[in-house]
């Protein structure tokens, strides 16, 4: 990482990866980790040779960013690698809400855990079944597996048929919860 000063005095900082990769990010007034419900404040500082460290519960630790995906970052610290987040107290409130208010799906969805051929059904559509009940066999690299329901609940759709391939993922069978 690369420290700077930029022209609002703010810190500046840039993480170099070994790929070339630069990240880049300013030093906000207040930093700080949450742990449970505990706000731990936190501090970057950066040495004379340009590595850079955050400071937390008086331990210094040395830091380096991996890679980034949109406010997603994996973060080398100390060697360890920890992925984190970096949201604006908006973006936090709005995700917390819409995971506390979000409605529930009553379709659950059997998918194709590995390509493979289905080679018999043991369920049909409008049937009831319990969660653990085998649903069909699925036959992959010369081995039969038998596919079982994770939840309980009326058969809704059923969309292959015996001897057909699926792929990895498709959906097998529709489960109305």
């Amino acid at each position: 990482m690369i420290f700077s000063k930029s022209k609002n005095s703010k810190q500046k900082f840039i993480s170099c990866t070994g790929n070339n990769k630069k990240y880049e990010f300013i030093n906000p007034k207040k930093l700080y980790i949450k742990q449970g419900k505990e706000n731990i404040p936190i501090e970057i500082i950066t040495d004379k040779q340009g590595f850079v460290y955050i400071i937390w519960k008086k331990k210094k630790y040395l830091v380096n960013i991996i890679e980034k995906n949109q406010n997603k970052y994996e973060v080398l610290v100390n060697g360890v690698s920890y992925p984190i987040s970096v949201e604006t107290p908006f973006s936090y409130k709005r995700r917390k809400y819409l995971a506390n208010n979000k409605e529930e799906s009553k379709i659950e969805q059997i998918q194709a855990p590995m390509p493979g051929k289905i080679v018999e059904f043991f369920v049909e559509e409008d049937q009831i079944i319990k969660e653990g009940e085998a649903l069909l066999i699925l036959e992959a690299m010369k081995m039969q597996n038998e596919i079982i329901s994770n939840v309980s609940g009326k058969i809704n759709k059923i969309n292959f048929k015996p001897d057909d391939s699926v792929m990895k993922d498709d959906v097998l069978i529709e489960v109305e919860k």
